[in-house]
């Protein structure tokens, strides 16, 4: 079992990281101000969702072999890249077309949206390679359960996290209804920057 001493440890450091602004928060924000407060929940736990596929693989040693390989970083890197610049463009492209609020998507698109997102963020898979590793000691029992409640951890924090980014950005929408070619422009520019910024992501 991890030491009592090990797991506050990485609570604090895991505590210290979500509430830094992410790519994560950048999308559930984006998501929030484009259709409101249920759509930034979906999202957020789509995200979540994301991490857990992120724990599984962690666990079994995928996270492993995609850091090892350049091939498959690259594949998930630029994968992930062009899916979220091409939210962006979609979104760009809608705006000019349109002064009137975007048509929202179903709940369930957004959610399967979050999960993507999280799922082609190779910054996601290395910290599960780098960070998480680090609190497994072989000594305290079997490392894949270790990861898994490590992992759960992390993403309890993390979901409370984008819970209060999702409500944030979802009561700003609420309150700019008036603006929607404004908010669609924001969005399609969170997008691009996130898919750019996932493009410059040095390989550790």
């Amino acid at each position: 079992m991890i030491p009592p001493t090990t797991f506050a440890l990485f609570a604090a450091a895991s505590l210290a990281m979500v509430l830094i602004p992410g790519p994560n928060h950048l999308y559930i924000t984006a998501r929030g101000l484009a259709q409101g407060r249920a759509a930034g929940l979906a999202s957020a736990f789509g995200v979540e969702v994301g991490t857990l596929m992120h724990i599984a693989a962690a666990a079994a040693g995928l996270s492993y072999v995609i850091a090892q390989s350049a091939t498959l970083f690259a594949v998930v890197k630029w994968a992930g890249a062009a899916y979220l610049i091409y939210l962006g463009i979609r979104a760009l492209v809608g705006g000019q077309a349109t002064a009137q609020a975007p048509k929202p998507q179903p709940l369930r698109a957004v959610f399967l949206e979050g999960v993507l997102v999280n799922l082609l963020n190779p910054k996601t898979v290395l910290m599960f390679l780098a960070f998480l590793p680090q609190f497994v000691d072989p000594r305290a029992g079997s490392p894949a359960l270790q990861v898994v409640l490590l992992g759960l951890t992390l993403l309890l924090l993390g979901l409370i996290s984008d819970i209060v980014y999702a409500l944030t950005a979802g009561a700003l929408a609420h309150r700019l209804t008036r603006a929607a070619r404004t908010m669609r422009y924001a969005s399609g520019v969170v997008y691009l920057g996130l898919g750019l910024a996932t493009v410059l992501t040095a390989r550790q």
